[in-house]
């Protein structure tokens, strides 16, 4: 275990039989854009939207643990299975929320899934993680979504977002070894458990190649925010002390912190590359000091963490803290380019896009563009069908 990194989330995962591990996937994803609850109103229009993504491989007739064992069969057929799914929770979110919304729209300008999705993490809104829950609350929470299961049985799931996300995800592991998982959030707090299961599956000496880049204006790296231990500014502290510092976190595109560069990175042992230091330098240039910093220090494993406020409010003005000052899309792009050309890139995620945030429709649709070309170049990064070339 990981000390704090651990806490929020659930044990470590039982061993399962096939069915078995499917039957408690189901129970935590829901088909693609119906993660958020919808009693009556919108319902239809998420079926509709869920039937235009997938395309011919969606039945709506079958059962979604049925196309869900099928995704999973076809996955583990690969070489490098490489899928997506959404975490759309932003109750981790700090300031403004919005960002639940995020993959709705990041979807939705993809057209139809670039790759095996294998749906939303289930979000009761207005819960965080399973730490946060008495248990009588944990126990209605169980009774309310799983009726139709034994109690003794109910009460070994997760119903916090980051639960179910963090077991999920450690699932999926098993089910699929070696997967590379696109995550579409959801406020920041989504990396957590998505990390989690993917550093604790490793002992700290098999960790030491491992790398994270991310893309922020801001650093994430409080150990704590107001006594919670996992939200929006805290996912990073907690991923770095798992990881073993060493550099091997390199943040771009800081610009928003309540204290200075010298802090964060003698105190934590990251890597920094604030917005002004980015400013004016050329796309190629920025990923090409990314990867050579952390060839310098061992990382051959890439993991690529992307708050869509890392890049400049210009092009990223649909989001809970839009900043001036930040990085453009061709840099951002330039560097997952580069990364997947020359690591392997185990996961990734795009975060914080909210887009009902800006009240600016030319600005809300400019921030979406921004969020699906970052999602396709992270695709081809976790595919390992990046190009070196420079985006400029």
């Amino acid at each position: 275990m990981l000390g704090a990194m651990s806490q929020p989330f659930a044990p470590a995962p039982r061993s399962l039989g096939r069915d078995a591990l499917v039957d408690e996937l189901s129970r935590y994803l829901r088909p693609p854009g119906q993660g958020i609850h919808a009693v009556s109103t919108g319902r239809a229009e998420l079926a509709r939207q869920t039937a235009a993504y997938l395309g011919p491989s969606w039945n709506p007739e079958e059962p979604w643990r049925a196309h869900l064992a099928r995704a999973l069969d076809s996955l583990g057929a690969e070489s490098t299975p490489v899928a997506m799914w959404a975490i759309p929770s932003d109750t981790g979110a700090g300031i403004v929320r919005g960002a639940a919304r995020g993959p709705e729209a990041i979807r939705a300008g993809l057209g139809q899934a670039p790759v095996v999705d294998l749906g939303d993490v289930f979000s009761i809104p207005q819960l965080l993680d399973e730490a946060m829950l008495a248990e009588s609350q944990r126990h209605r929470c169980q009774d309310a979504l799983w009726p139709d299961l034994p109690e003794a049985r109910r009460r070994q799931l997760m119903v916090s977002p980051m639960g179910m996300a963090a077991r999920a995800r450690a699932l999926l592991l098993e089910a699929v070894p070696g997967l590379r998982l696109m995550t579409l959030g959801g406020d920041h707090t989504v990396s957590g458990p998505v990390l989690a299961p993917l550093l604790e599956a490793e002992s700290a000496e098999s960790r030491l190649d491992l790398g994270i880049v991310h893309f922020d204006a801001h650093t994430d790296l409080l150990p704590s925010r107001l006594g919670i231990d996992l939200c929006f500014a805290t996912w990073a502290y907690h991923a770095n002390v798992a990881l073993g510092g060493g550099e091997r976190m390199i943040q771009l595109g800081i610009r928003a912190s309540g204290r200075g560069r010298s802090h964060w990175e003698a105190d934590l042992d990251v890597r920094q590359l604030w917005g002004d230091e980015c400013e004016g330098v050329p796309g190629g240039e920025l990923a090409a000091r990314v990867v050579e910093h952390l060839r310098a220090r061992g990382v051959t494993r890439v993991y690529l963490s992307n708050d869509i406020d890392g890049t400049d409010a210009h092009w990223a003005a649909a989001c809970g803290t839009p900043e001036p000052g930040g990085l453009r899309p061709e840099q951002v792009e330039a560097v997952i380019r580069g990364v997947g050309a020359s690591f392997d890139v185990i996961g990734a995620d795009l975060v914080e896009l909210a887009p009902g945030l800006s009240l600016d429709v030319e600005a809300s649709r400019r921030s979406v563009e921004t969020a699906v070309r970052y999602t396709r170049e992270s695709l081809a990064a976790l595919a390992g069908e990046s190009s070196p070339k420079s985006s400029e």
